[in-house]
């Protein structure tokens, strides 16, 4: 799986929202510089080729949807990112998260819970 560039995780994540869309619609759903009508065509037709979009064809008009769940994408961009910033451990991303004040005790006991219920 190609890594995408953060317009592509933007449209993604749209696509994901909305299930099916044409272009005009995911033109819709960006609130922040907006693309060209063009530009986000190309954009999307980039997602197609990466393999992470496919279409329905109505005549001229093409209506996307995602081939790749966000649950797939999720899982494939955390093990990169644990790979690549924390040695591969998963421990390190706890840690990190804990010395930066983002995660509570409360929510660490939430994660210990479901350790415990599913070994």
């Amino acid at each position: 799986m190609e890594k995408l560039t953060n317009k592509e995780e933007e449209i993604m994540h749209i696509l994901w929202k909305l299930e099916k869309a044409f272009v005009r619609d995911v033109l819709n759903e960006i609130t922040d510089d907006k693309p060209h009508y063009n530009t986000l065509s190309t954009n999307i037709r980039n997602l197609e080729e990466k393999g992470f979009v496919a279409y329905q064809a109505y005549g001229k008009t093409h209506q996307y949807y995602p081939i790749i769940t966000k649950e797939d994408y999720r899982k494939r961009f955390m093990n990169i990112a644990v790979h690549n910033y924390f040695n591969n451990s998963h421990k390190n991303v706890v840690s990190f998260f804990a010395k930066e004040d983002k995660i509570s005790v409360d929510e660490l006991k939430e994660i210990i819970e479901l350790i415990e219920k599913n070994n």
